[in-house]
């Protein structure tokens, strides 16, 4: 059979997919607490997968290695530890995440020979390099839009807690506009000054903010959304 990728990051929802070689075949969107029964029901319409290959960064508890005896040949957990399509050079690589490292691996095999700014907009924002020799060079860790909206809420008395939204002008005139105006334009004008500060570097954009942020960008980015799918692939044939 094929293989099945899952993603799991901080919130509620995980996302699957299921590969045929380099052909991503579907994607969905699971609830965590649903994502075993999905499996299960996957496994009995097309029967086991060749490989299981998990990004978490959720808690070992929540590790579908707990449960899917069964359903795979082989189960594969994205860590530093396992075979890798590119090189990481990272001082403490048992501490870097294994979305980043997908991700990683992703813009490589999609962009290879170039070098690579990749920016995650999903809880945090991460910004991480490539080189064009295939290195991982590493990146940098900031909240992401919905974390710091909520930040303002919960560590304040009186602002209230706003959703994102393309701000209509540049100064806010009500407090919400304030706050969201505020948030935005921070992210934006980090994001532009690493695009400033690392000429040359091919800006990648993934992740749920992805788009929303792409429309603003004044610098030409490539949005690719599966960017994390494309290197659990690479990652999965090689482990497989």
């Amino acid at each position: 059979m094929k293989n099945i990728l899952v993603d799991i990051g901080n919130s509620t929802h995980c996302k699957a997919a299921v590969t045929d070689g380099d052909s991503i075949l579907s994607v969905r969107r699971i609830p965590r607490k649903d994502l075993r029964m999905v499996m299960e029901d996957e496994v009995s319409r097309r029967g086991p997968a060749d490989v299981l290959c998990v990004s978490s960064v959720a808690g070992e508890e929540d590790s579908p290695g707990n449960w899917c005896a069964g359903m795979c040949r082989k189960y594969v957990q994205v860590s530093a530890d396992i075979r890798l399509p590119l090189q990481l050079d990272y001082g403490t690589p048992g501490t870097l995440g294994a979305d980043r490292i997908a991700a990683a691996a992703g813009a490589a095999a999609v962009f290879p020979g170039e070098s690579c700014m990749i920016f995650v907009s999903e809880t945090a924002l991460t910004v991480d390099f490539v080189t064009a020799g295939g290195m991982f060079s590493g990146g940098n860790i900031s909240p992401g839009l919905s974390m710091r909206l909520k930040a303002m809420h919960e560590f304040t008395g009186r602002l209230p807690l706003v959703e994102a939204y393309e701000p209509v002008r540049p100064i806010g005139k009500t407090t919400a506009e304030a706050l969201v105006n505020g948030t935005v334009s921070g992210m934006m004008f980090e994001v532009e000054k690493y695009i400033e500060n690392n000429p040359g570097s091919r800006v990648i954009f993934t992740g749920g903010d992805a788009v929303f942020f792409a429309k603003m960008l004044k610098t030409p980015i490539f949005v690719v959304c599966n960017l994390v799918f494309i290197g659990l692939s690479k990652i999965a044939q090689l482990n497989g």
